[in-house]
């Protein structure tokens, strides 16, 4: 045979072996993956040669669920960038992100899951909140975590009160027991124990909690009613798996009779198709939460609550709904006994993974969940939590990477409860007579409204409120003063007082009568702008009478309250002025503006000098110079307050010099000076052409100074000073 065809047909033949060997790797990782079988799919995916984004997909959830988040983050990045990536695999890329603490790059590929999917609550949630990361980090002092001393390398969580002691779920295995494994992350089966608690309340010893129900396969977690003599808990389905060849979770109920855990009975809504576990029953265990991804849910695994009636049938489940429930997963829940509702979720704002929320029932109503923050949330999975009936003290799961081993579990003690508080008050009037129907509104630390009560004959009033708040009151009643007070509920106290005392509503008013500077006459048609910069900000126009005055009351303020205006007054053949009146009510009645203020409009003139009606002194200049001085800059500023007081003012600023050296170089001088002044002024007033400068040199001397000439008259250098001046002629009105 040619050498050259028999070199093609070994080629052909390795590269049909290859493709499939490749074939077999990716069917053998396939039925590994849909079993949950984690740690070896990814042997066989990681063997494949050209990934496709399918399976770069599985092997970024196969490590995510082994906990190996580094290695998810580098093949989501590498599916993120892809062109058939979908909106889940961004969310699942910000999230992975974020248990890596990368949360600024969490955040930019949220806001784009958000902008792909603008009905997901979990974009929603991000976009409108920016800023959590930081305030979720902060340690609000509410707890104070340890990690228990009988923690391994193997999973420990799941912990339940039972009557004394603690149940929890462990992968643990005895030395002599036959070393079954789980696929997903090759641990043991879970089995249930019980340990009794020290005196610090970590467990002393524990053992296997009953054999009839430990069996092959997965038990745990569990719940158990107050007495201890109804249990719920978590077990494989052992009859059978999915259509996809799944083994779900079923949730089993068992009683305590004649001295033993009877038969377990399984739930009537169990299924091969869906899980059903962590079950939580209340104190006199009538009632379950559970999680489930049962059909029709929100997302993918919901909170579910259902009921035991008295023949010992149990209601349809009911779905909690969207205020507790997302399109991500809440699983774990725990039902305490003051109504609160602790729980786990990957779709509420947290820290990264599964973070822990509490939910208060209001109206038979779980609303409002709230992320309680860390230590006892991070940026991996945290679940798990229950909190004894006194709010002291509780335990939590987590697989944080500082741990002994996969989960492990925690002691906490609670320094702030968790429990609402309630405000308390009564409203009276200063000399303590009881006040009724008073509007109590109570308001948040934005300043919205909570809630608002009108006080009855006793004058009191309550409102539910969170703990670690800051809260603000009001109170009013039509003749009295708006009432304030504040209530602070970072406080182990349940009930916070807070009274609110109204003064009747005093009188207050402004007045002011505008005269003649020169005659001391009122002047009527001046026209008044006044400003409120506080109250409202609003201004309003005035006419005086012929009286030449004006009188406003003062509604709706108090003693101590602050009063600030502006004052603009104009009338023809008059200077307008704007005064500026600032002043803290410390006292009842009317507030005289002109006395306070010395109002008064000057009359004016063509050809009028400015300086003889108001305090503008001459403007001087050092010798031989033009530069403006800051005694003169301060003057010139007179000026242009004057001038865009007046917009039609028209000004000549004449300059003046003393009569050293020649006429000619004085003039010289003072036509620098003037255009120099006039400069300053210009660049600061409206319509600059208004102002125009002009120099007289040594032509209108003041004194009897002479420099030149047979009649010499010598004067002192002040007397020389007083003749270097600028004056102000009004040229036009």
């Amino acid at each position: 045979m040619n050498k050259s065809i028999f070199a093609l047909l070994i080629f052909l033949m390795s590269l049909n072996l290859n493709i499939s060997a490749q074939q077999l790797k990716l069917k053998r990782g396939s039925d590994l993956y849909k079993t949950y079988s984690y740690s070896e799919s990814i042997k066989k995916y990681e063997a494949v040669t050209e990934k496709t984004t399918e399976i770069n997909r599985r092997l970024a959830e196969s490590y995510y669920n082994i906990g190996r988040f580094n290695k998810s983050e580098k093949y989501y990045e590498t599916i993120c960038t892809s062109e058939d990536k979908t909106p889940d695999d961004i969310y699942s890329y910000a999230a992975v992100l974020a248990i890596n603490k990368k949360y600024d790059e969490s955040a930019k590929w949220m806001n784009e899951f958000n902008e792909l999917v603008k009905n997901d609550s979990r974009g929603q949630l991000w976009a409108n909140n920016n800023t959590f990361y930081k305030d979720l980090q902060k340690d609000k002092g509410r707890f104070k975590i340890e990690n228990l001393n009988i923690n391994i390398a193997q999973e420990d969580f799941g912990t339940c009160y039972y009557l004394d002691k603690i149940v929890f779920a462990s992968t643990r295995q005895d030395l002599e027991m036959i070393r079954r494994r789980w696929t997903w992350n090759e641990l043991p089966f879970l089995d249930l124990y019980i340990a009794e608690k020290d005196s610090n309340l970590h467990f002393k010893s524990f053992k296997k909690f009953n054999k009839k129900l430990n069996k092959k396969f997965h038990e745990g977690p569990a719940s158990f009613s107050k007495d201890g003599k109804f249990m719920a808990f978590t077990r494989n389905n052992y009859e059978g798996k999915s259509k996809e060849g799944i083994i779900k979770l079923k949730l089993f109920t068992a009683e305590f009779k004649n001295n033993e855990w009877q038969k377990p009975v399984p739930m009537y809504f169990n299924s091969s198709e869906y899980s059903v576990g962590h079950a939580s029953l209340t104190e006199d265990g009538k009632t379950m939460y559970f999680a489930s991804d049962m059909p029709n849910g929100i997302g993918g695994v919901d909170i579910y609550v259902t009921h035991r009636e008295n023949d010992g049938s149990w209601t349809k489940p009911e779905n909690l709904g969207k205020d507790i429930n997302t399109e991500g997963n809440e699983m774990f829940p725990f039902i305490h006994p003051d109504g609160l509702l602790f729980y786990s979720s990957n779709g509420l704002l947290g820290l990264g993974g599964l973070d822990i929320f509490v939910a208060k029932m209001k109206d038979h109503k779980f609303i409002n969940p709230e992320n309680i923050g860390v230590p006892v949330n991070s940026n991996y999975d945290d679940f798990a939590f229950i909190l004894d009936d006194k709010q002291e003290s509780g335990y939590f799961s987590s697989n944080r990477i500082e741990g002994k081993g996969d989960d492990d579990i925690y002691l906490f003690r609670l320094l702030k409860p968790f429990t609402g508080k309630l405000i308390r008050g009564q409203a009276t009037d200063t000399q303590e007579n009881i006040l009724s129907n008073v509007e109590v509104n109570l308001y948040d630390e934005n300043s919205k409204t909570i809630a608002t009560v009108e006080t009855k004959e006793n004058g009191k009033y309550e409102f539910e409120a969170e703990p670690d708040k800051f809260y603000s009151l009001t109170g009013d009643k039509p003749e009295y003063k708006k009432a304030k007070n504040t209530a602070d509920t970072h406080t182990d106290e349940y009930i916070i007082i807070s009274n609110l005392v109204l003064n009747r509503t005093p009188e207050f008013s402004i007045y002011c009568i505008i005269k003649d500077e020169r005659t001391m006459l009122p002047l009527d048609s001046v026209k008044v702008t006044l400003t409120d910069y506080i109250y409202n900000n609003n201004s309003e126009i005035i006419y005086t009478p012929e009286t030449g005055d004006f009188h406003r009351e003062l509604k709706n303020r108090k003693l101590n309250d602050s009063l600030s205006y502006d004052l603009k007054l104009e009338k023809k053949g008059y200077m307008s002025e704007t005064y500026v009146y600032t002043q803290k009510l410390y006292r009842e009645g009317q507030y005289n503006l002109h006395e306070e203020l010395n109002i008064k409009l000057h009359q004016i003139e063509v050809g009028m000098d400015l300086s003889k009606i108001i305090d503008i002194k001459p403007i001087y200049f050092d010798l031989n110079k033009s530069d403006i001085r800051a005694d003169a800059a301060f003057e010139l500023d007179k000026i242009v307050k004057v001038m865009n007081d007046n917009p039609d003012m028209i000004i000549e600023l004449g300059s003046h010099t003393d009569c050293r050296a020649s006429k000619a170089y004085n003039m010289s001088l003072s036509e620098r000076r003037a255009k120099s002044s006039a400069e300053y002024i210009k660049k600061r007033i409206s319509s600059p052409d208004r102002i125009y400068g002009k120099g007289y040199g040594e032509s209108k001397l003041i004194n009897k100074c002479e420099c030149e000439g047979s009649k010499k008259v010598p004067c002192s250098e002040e007397e020389h000073q007083l003749n270097r001046r600028t004056e102000f002629r009004i040229i036009k009105m």
